[in-house]
């Protein structure tokens, strides 16, 4: 990978945006250069104006850098956006317009059909899409990270897809208090209960899921055609989302089968050794008890999906129970990975 490229990271004040920052802290490409907010922390240095909620310090090459409105131009060569979806549209599509590569956390463009919503493992074809947008946009394009629960169920269904083909998926999550940012739900609401709605979140997962497991062909995206069904819940958890999946699949299978197929499952960012890609992009667990939050959501320094709980289902034929880190693999991983497999693809390259 040629060194280096500088990044400029939208929505740098908030939970996503700190993430971002963290993973991006000594990676060997992408340096952060220029960070963006909303005005109440424009013209400060980043360590005034952000109260930092993760482990650790502020990363060293970030705390004096000056906020600056998100908009363009930036001293940067590619973009990464975790702004709010209600105000990340135009702006992207303004960065977009001006050249830059955008590649995003946000929900704002992810069902847009000429935007790539893209799952490094899964669906690196989709990136086709961009080739039509890079003559219209000078340059500049749009790539989209799925829904942080889309991520993990379209992924652990790609292999049983690919191998035994799906008719149907049931998908019911259970996930973390950090899914709704900072200051994100309230201590009375959520101790001692759980939440049964969160908005949009269904909706996401069951045309996300699709799009992603979609193929790509005469320059477009065909969403896969079998119906996705969820239902979501928030959960008194800090970190990692968890879904209980019920699938019902193209030909009969041993669940034995189901496991080999997920085990066994890799994609193009480990055969080109990107830098943020887990050994094993799913990691299959046996015990009766696993996944569980505490316990999984960092494996593969939060970049891996843990499966668990493969059985037969009475109604669907098969269900297991996937597990991952909602704001690494969730969110801003994901985005960086993508930025990883657009650098090894040829799409991004320092401005002039």
């Amino acid at each position: 990978m040629p060194q280096s490229i500088r990044a400029g990271v939208l929505g740098a004040t908030g939970t996503v945006g700190q993430r971002f920052l963290q993973l991006l802290d000594g990676h060997p490409t992408f340096a952060v250069t220029a960070l963006a907010a909303s005005d109440r922390s424009e013209g400060k240095p980043y360590a005034e104006a952000c109260t930092w909620r993760l482990p650790g310090e502020v990363p060293p090459a970030a705390r004096a850098l000056r906020v600056q409105a998100p908009e363009p131009p930036l001293d940067c060569d590619v973009v990464f956006s975790s702004l709010p979806a209600d105000i990340a549209g135009p702006v992207e599509t303004r960065f977009a317009q001006a050249g830059y590569p955008v590649i995003s956390n946000s929900s704002a463009h992810r069902l847009s059909d000429p935007v790539p919503l893209i799952i490094p493992e899964v669906n690196p074809d989709h990136l086709g899409l961009l080739d039509a947008c890079r003559e219209t946009q000078g340059g500049g394009f749009i790539v989209t990270n799925p829904n942080c629960s889309a991520v993990m169920i379209a992924l652990a269904l790609a292999p049983l897809a690919t191998r035994f083909g799906v008719r149907g998926v049931v998908a019911t999550t259970l996930q973390a208090l950090s899914g709704a940012g900072y200051p994100g739900v309230s201590a009375l609401d959520i101790t001692d209960n759980v939440i049964p709605f969160i908005a949009g979140e269904e909706e996401k997962i069951e045309r996300e899921t699709r799009k992603i497991l979609g193929r790509f062909q005469g320059g477009r995206v065909v969403s896969a055609d079998f119906p996705v069904s969820a239902q979501c819940h928030r959960v008194n958890v800090v970190d990692g989302h968890l879904a209980a999946v019920r699938v019902m699949l193209g030909r009969p299978a041993e669940p034995s089968e189901l496991r080999d197929a997920m085990a066994a499952f890799r994609g193009l960012p480990q055969e080109l050794g990107l830098p943020s890609a887990p050994e094993r992009p799913i990691l299959v667990r046996d015990e009766p008890d696993r996944p569980q939050p505490r316990l999984d959501r960092d494996a593969g320094r939060g970049m891996s999906v843990t499966v668990g709980r493969i059985a037969r289902d009475g109604v669907l034929g098969h269900r297991f129970v996937v597990l991952s880190h909602n704001t690494v693999r969730g969110a801003a991983g994901a985005a960086i990975l993508n930025a990883e497999l657009l650098l090894a693809k040829g799409y991004l390259k320092p401005r002039a």
